[in-house]
């Protein structure tokens, strides 16, 4: 509503006063995109627009830009392409969708949500596996710590939450001693793998997998 419509007597009187000195008329105001989104009204486009709907797969950070960290470089990708596309100046005679076969980002590139993902399962196991078999009371308060600042600080902000409400469910880290800790490790990395339509492991098997080596000697 217009400020000059608000039913106010004083007010109107005041906006009154306003224009006459200022010879400038009282201006509508609108709540800004952050106010809007605690209302929890939709965004709304300066070129009256509707929303513009970003690819399937793409995260937005908690700035309300796209994640990186969160997203599969399929995704960015697609992102980029449909930002970049313009009409009347496709010049090329190869279908767009086969224009991009890798789905691995380079290796100067910063890494994507899966290669993130990997990197990390892989440091995080191979501390289990040098993990002490009888670990002090300090070793254990800090890797307690560890963990629970692990779930705040990792890249991938959705990847953390679930992290932590995982660990809230009666899934505390368990460091007692070298195979606890390495048990519990592979028992978060399956919850991830549950929920992203994979196959568990077994966690009877994680020294061989993290700190061994196979039993049939490839690892030798």
């Amino acid at each position: 509503m217009p400020l000059t419509e608000f039913e106010f007597p004083i007010l109107q009187h005041f906006l009154c006063v306003v224009e006459s000195r200022t010879g400038m008329p009282a201006q509508p105001l609108d709540a800004t995109p952050e106010q809007r989104a605690r209302a929890g009204e939709p965004p709304q486009q300066q070129d009256g627009g509707s929303p513009k709907q970003l690819p399937k797969g793409v995260v937005l950070g908690p700035d309300g830009k796209p994640c990186r960290s969160c997203t599969s470089v399929a995704s960015w990708r697609a992102m980029i392409r449909d930002k970049s596309t313009q009409p009347k100046t496709i010049s090329t005679t190869q279908p767009p969708a086969t224009a991009i076969t890798s789905l691995q980002p380079p290796a100067d590139c910063p890494p994507d949500v899966d290669q993130l993902g990997r990197s990390t399962w892989t440091l995080l196991h191979s501390m289990t596996a040098t993990y002490p078999e009888k670990p002090s009371f300090t070793q254990q308060s800090e890797t307690r710590q560890f963990m629970t600042l692990f779930g705040k600080m990792y890249p991938c902000w959705s990847c953390a939450d679930d992290f932590r409400a995982w660990m809230k469910e009666g899934n505390e880290p368990k460091v007692s001693n070298r195979d606890e800790f390495g048990r519990w490790m592979c028992e978060a990395h399956n919850a991830v793998n549950v929920k992203l339509g994979k196959e568990s492991f077994d966690c009877n098997r994680w020294q061989e997998r993290w700190r061994t080596g196979w039993k049939d000697g490839r690892c030798d």
